[in-house]
């Protein structure tokens, strides 16, 4: 069994590329399942139904997010009626799930947790209790009720996805990281079992600046305003993961990363 897990969308162009690679992608590895990090998919900030739903007419069973998630409060009902998470690990009266059990195709049980980093973190005033502590006390949870892990940790440092990775080393499936916009070329299977990325990268518009147009984002470090906001058009592509599970020992064997251009 494959599971394809997809890094940020940014914007239309993402949704796009999304809506037109992925289907060929799926069946070309025989995926049977898929995980969409949605968090910047409607004009590159946040997620709205419209977008959701339109995410999710693919062959997509879960989308995952972070820091920019409630930039559009209309989403909020979809955390209790779609499979769109938030981090779980913020204040526990902000709207949304953290967590949750899902089915592959094969009927494989997968708890798929979204986490956010604590360092160099915009928590848009969402505190943020440590991915460590939240990871300890829901693991005996999730634990039992699932035969795979898999973990979409939205954080800046390098640094505490690698820590978060070896403190959890063969109690996940997976820790993939996202945020960056930036694939990292670190994938591997642990010592322990557990499959890893620092960034899974980016899906939209590669010349840019992290999904930015490029002018934009030069004219804020010029200028220190950062009004502007404009997403980019150009060098499209689909960034991700393709993890291979092993379904008699319910463990990852491989992780390979892939681009696939869109235009």
């Amino acid at each position: 069994m494959n599971i394809l897990v997809i890094g940020d969308i940014f914007g239309r162009p993402g949704r796009q590329a999304l809506k037109s690679l992925l289907p060929a992608l799926v069946r070309e590895h025989k995926a049977g399942f898929v995980i969409v990090n949605a968090e910047n998919a409607a004009g590159g900030r946040g997620l709205t139904p419209k977008t959701a739903d339109e995410i999710l007419e693919g062959p997509v069973n879960v989308l995952t997010a972070g820091n920019h998630i409630w930039e559009h409060d209309a989403i909020h009902p979809y955390f209790d009626s779609h499979p769109v998470l938030r981090p779980h690990n913020v204040h526990e009266l902000l709207p949304g799930k953290g967590w949750g059990i899902f089915t592959a195709s094969n009927g494989i049980r997968i708890a798929v947790v979204n986490l956010q980093g604590t360092i160099y973190m915009d928590a848009k005033g969402k505190p943020t209790t440590s991915p460590f502590v939240a990871m300890d006390v829901l693991l005996p949870k999730i634990s039992p009720i699932s035969d795979l892990i898999v973990i979409d940790f939205h954080a800046e440092a390098t640094s505490e996805k690698r820590a978060l990775a070896w403190y959890l080393d063969g109690k996940v499936t997976a820790l993939l990281g996202t945020h960056t916009h930036v694939q990292t070329s670190d994938e591997e299977i642990m010592p322990k079992g557990t499959a890893y990325i620092s960034d899974l990268g980016m899906t939209g518009p590669h010349a840019s600046v992290i999904g930015l147009a490029k002018e934009v984002a030069i004219h804020r470090f010029l200028s220190g305003d950062k009004k502007g906001f404009k997403v980019a058009e150009e060098g499209v592509r689909m960034e991700g993961v393709i993890i291979e599970i092993d379904e008699i020992k319910k463990q990852a064997i491989r992780i390979e990363r892939f681009k696939s251009h869109y235009h």
